[in-house]
């Protein structure tokens, strides 16, 4: 397992192409991660190269993160980047949201003190590789974590921010989104997302 040798990459799951390598456990997850010099995403039993985002994507993650950072800064929410590893109990899913932000203490994994189990909202990027990955299984997982209140997707093909935000019935859903020269709320953290704002960094996003 040293150096993601017999891994997958996300692009592969997307197209699924790949014929499954090995399953592995969350424990032998974790023992590669800390002799990688790469991230990896761990969902079903399988290990996924996390590959290095583009400038654009990295300006966009940056964007949010002081958006929602200027948002919660009195308040009992804490804003982390992408080196927060997150896990989905009931999927088992680990993975690295671009950005996370956490509403009071953490709840650790109990096999993973790095890992927190308890986001309040996370926050994806899109990409060309995984964007059909973060709207479907990856978006499934996110919404079966107990108390996440919101999962903000920015578009990287266009000046388009969506927020999926639990409803009030139980298991219910409901999105929002935002376009060019638009804004669009995070009520948990009394947030709004200014589109252009956002994407300013992001010059050649249309």
């Amino acid at each position: 397992m040293r150096g993601a040798q017999g891994c997958a990459t996300l692009s592969a799951r997307m197209t699924r192409q790949a014929p499954r390598l090995h399953r592995y456990t969350f424990r032998e997850y974790l023992l590669l991660e800390e002799d990688s010099s790469v991230r990896h995403e761990f969902l079903d039993g399988e290990i996924y190269a996390m590959a290095g985002g583009t400038p654009e994507h990295a300006a966009l993650a940056a964007s949010v993160t002081i958006a929602l950072g200027i948002a919660v800064r009195e308040g009992p929410c804490t804003v982390h980047s992408s080196d927060l590893r997150v896990r989905a109990p009931a999927t088992g899913l680990a993975t690295y949201p671009d950005v996370t932000v956490i509403c009071g203490p953490y709840e650790r994994d109990p096999e993973s003190a790095l890992t927190v189990m308890n986001p309040t909202v996370v926050v994806e990027v899109t990409s060309d590789s995984t964007e059909e990955y973060d709207r479907g299984e990856k978006l499934a997982s996110y919404q079966r974590i107990p108390g996440l209140d919101a999962i903000v997707l920015v578009s990287h093909r266009e000046r388009l921010i969506e927020v999926i935000e639990r409803s009030g019935e139980p298991g219910g859903w409901r999105r929002s989104e935002a376009r060019r020269g638009g804004r669009v709320r995070v009520p948990r953290l009394a947030a709004e997302l200014v589109v252009d704002e956002i994407y300013a960094s992001a010059r050649t996003i249309p």
